[in-house]
């Protein structure tokens, strides 16, 4: 068997975008490349364990009951990462040169070393947790019969790669859709004990970018949103 040199390998490999199936992040909305879209929420996080046995029962119950109120699929993802502390190390540094006395640099500085000392050898992570809510512009369209033409049509038409793939009257009436849906899932949420706010097109961004860059996220950080992380 021929064995590939390694520039032949590079010849054959893919690109990135190739590879990955978004077609574009816009006004806080994921639009793939079949069409269809996704809104991603952050969710906050609920100590199930703490919980009264009679509390756990309730949110079990008003967690089914969610789920089965649904038309639609969702999907729950969990995220963890290594913490990076060096956003709060690079403050500690920053409140040591301004410190006058030294004493307090001498603390400072022997403050900075445990914490760091501390996450490198427990090897604390971080979790994060996201539910991805879709619609598929094509499913909708087939519920009704001149629908089902018209997304006919549109798979055997050719499409003008100088123009968006959705355009903005269309994604505008896409994007309500999507919006109504995750309403709904983030009304069952509350019910449940649990918060979630969508992310936006910065957070989207930064956040797929971590998820097929893991080595570049480690030094970077999870999109963070105010109020939504809490301890319960």
């Amino acid at each position: 068997m021929p064995i590939s040199t390694q520039s032949e390998l590079a010849r054959h490999a893919k690109a990135s975008q190739d590879i990955i199936p978004i077609e574009e992040i816009r006004d806080g909305v994921v639009v793939m490349r079949d069409g269809s879209l996704r809104a991603v929420l952050m969710a906050s996080s609920l100590n199930f364990a703490l919980k009264a046995p009679d509390e756990q029962d309730a949110i079990i119950m008003q967690y089914q009951s969610f789920l089965n109120s649904l038309d639609f699929s969702v999907q729950i993802s969990i995220q963890s990462r290594k913490l990076n502390i060096e956003p709060y190390l690079a403050t500690l540094r920053e409140r040591k040169k301004a410190e006058t006395q030294e004493l307090l640099r001498v603390q400072i500085t022997e403050y900075i070393t445990f914490i760091k000392d501390f996450v490198d050898t427990s090897n604390i992570v971080s979790k994060v947790f996201y539910v991805v809510v879709p619609f598929s512009p094509m499913a909708a369209a087939l519920k009704n019969k001149q629908g089902m033409l018209d997304a006919i049509k549109n798979i055997f038409k050719k499409r003008d790669i100088n123009k968006p793939l959705i355009d903005t009257e269309n994604f505008a009436e896409y994007r309500t859709q999507l919006w109504q849906r995750i309403d709904t899932v983030t009304a069952g949420l509350i019910r449940s004990g649990v918060r979630a706010v969508p992310l936006n097109t910065e957070e989207l961004i930064e956040l797929y970018y971590g998820l097929y860059n893991p080595e570049g996220a480690e030094h970077g950080k999870a999109p963070q949103i105010s109020g939504i992380i809490e301890k319960q």
